[in-house]
């Protein structure tokens, strides 16, 4: 449990102790049952699709089992009819079957996976293939600035991105296929 925010008392009361009174949220996003807890990501992460809501996480873990997809992250964009619509991203596995095929195929696939595996309100909407994910030097993707780079809108400091020109492929890639 942390102890403080460095010189911002408020900041931390507000942050971790007024959303729940008297209980510490620290903003992971988790399952329990008989058999353990499950870690499924940031709360802050999580999207409101159709009234229900899913971790990032639980659909990047599905695409993952692709043999085509190295990487995937998963984005909510605003959606009238759902609330938040689902957008994947991945970034092809260099030399794996299916890595090559074409990029409308994989999307399809992709697709049906996680409407057999999370459930059809969980299907993504787009699937957009890409060369690489914005990430930090720690190689946390940074979802928040893939989703400004769907929305138009400015992905915020960079600075600590070890690839920020990743977020400019990624508009440009939005704006090809639209």
């Amino acid at each position: 449990m942390t102890r403080g925010v460095w010189k911002d008392d408020e900041r931390y009361r507000e942050a971790y102790w007024s959303t729940y009174p008297g209980l510490w949220r620290h903003g992971d996003y988790a399952l329990a049952d008989q058999a353990g807890w499950f870690v499924l990501g940031r709360s802050d992460d999580v999207m409101n699709v159709a009234g229900k809501r899913v971790a990032p996480a639980e659909i990047e873990s599905v695409l993952a089992t692709d043999a085509a997809v190295a990487e995937s992250a998963v984005v909510g964009i605003p959606d009238p009819a759902k609330g938040e619509a689902v957008w994947a991203f991945w970034v092809p596995r260099p030399g794996a079957a299916g890595a090559d095929e074409d990029d409308g195929l994989v999307s399809a696939r992709l697709t049906a996976l996680v409407a057999a595996q999370v459930g059809k309100p969980f299907a993504p909407a787009r699937v957009v293939r890409v060369g690489q994910l914005p990430k930090t030097r720690s190689a946390k993707i940074l979802r928040r600035a893939i989703r400004a780079a769907v929305l138009g809108t400015d992905p915020g400091d960079l600075s600590g991105a070890e690839n920020p020109e990743a977020v400019q492929d990624i508009r440009s890639r939005v704006r090809e296929l639209r």
